[in-house]
């Protein structure tokens, strides 16, 4: 009899809770949805000229935040920025050279300044040299680290001083299939790539405090003018393709979702982590 009456009092509760959420439905829908949203927020996007940097910058943009896009083309991140602002959204171009800590903290300080904050930074900038391991050159080597892996740990330092003072902020590096698995002819680009994962994780865990997440995302094959080569080459070509359970290469958009959740507050108690968007290549 006890045990039933228990059962009784818990359906009773749960059901004045169901009453309660129904009768006001409409505002709690608000407030979740709420928490999804980058509008009004600012944002920083490294390597923002083309490619999938370019399609961070517009999604952004799209959804409501202030773009900085940043890339050592200065000349096409500000065609990025014009291309935003002729849809109606708030974004400027300009030169950003990542390998460049101190001019970087710079331009990140300016930025907070003059905007009031700087709430998401998309570490995104990279570059990619094929050779084979045993051809490699030590310029190879230290360009592609410089900025892959080295630029990556600075910029988001420099994002870091800025968004520990705010106590919140959130910084999305990002990685690739390259973090995961080795791919031939892309020794360093992997190693870098491989780095980035471990960095995230120790930046999230020194920055929690702070209220700052810190994740990466992980791109799985996607056409951009970085990835060209490998698409031009019809036998690595239909090496990728076969690959990908999902059938595709994937787009810009299919990764939109993604950020926007790693840069909004509903991502607020989810750091060091990295999300592979790849169309199931790594659970294949």
């Amino acid at each position: 009899m006890k045990h039933h009456q228990d059962i009784c009092f818990l359906l009773s509760q749960e059901s004045e809770r169901t009453d309660t959420a129904n009768h006001n439905q409409g505002a709690n829908q608000m407030t979740f949805y709420d928490r999804f949203s980058v509008a009004g927020k600012v944002a920083v996007v490294t390597g923002a000229a083309r490619g999938l940097g370019k399609g961070y910058a517009l999604g952004l943009a799209s959804a409501g935040a202030t773009v900085l896009c940043g890339d050592v083309n200065e000349n096409d991140a500000k065609l990025t920025a014009e291309e935003i602002r002729a849809f109606g959204g708030r974004a400027e171009g300009f030169f950003l050279d990542v390998t460049q800590p101190g001019k970087v903290e710079a331009v990140f300080s300016d930025a907070a300044s003059r905007l009031g904050t700087l709430d998401i930074v998309v570490n995104n900038a990279g570059v990619e040299e094929i050779n084979d391991f045993v051809s490699v050159t030590e310029e190879q080597y230290d360009k592609i680290m410089s900025v892959n892996l080295r630029g990556v740990f600075f910029t988001a330092q420099a994002a870091a001083k800025i968004m520990i003072k705010q106590r919140r902020g959130k910084i999305v590096n990002i990685g690739s299939l390259g973090s995961a698995i080795g791919l031939a002819q892309s020794s360093v680009y992997c190693g870098a790539k491989g780095g980035v994962v471990q960095i995230t994780r120790t930046m999230a865990i020194e920055l929690a405090k702070y209220n700052i997440q810190v994740n990466a995302m992980g791109p799985g094959y996607f056409r951009t003018p970085m990835t060209e080569p490998f698409f031009q080459n019809p036998e690595h070509r239909r090496w990728i393709e076969e690959r990908i359970p999902a059938g595709r290469v994937g787009t810009a958009e299919d990764l939109l979702g993604t950020l926007v959740f790693l840069c909004s507050e509903a991502s607020d108690y989810l750091t060091g982590q990295i999300v592979y968007i790849d169309g199931g290549w790594l659970a294949s």
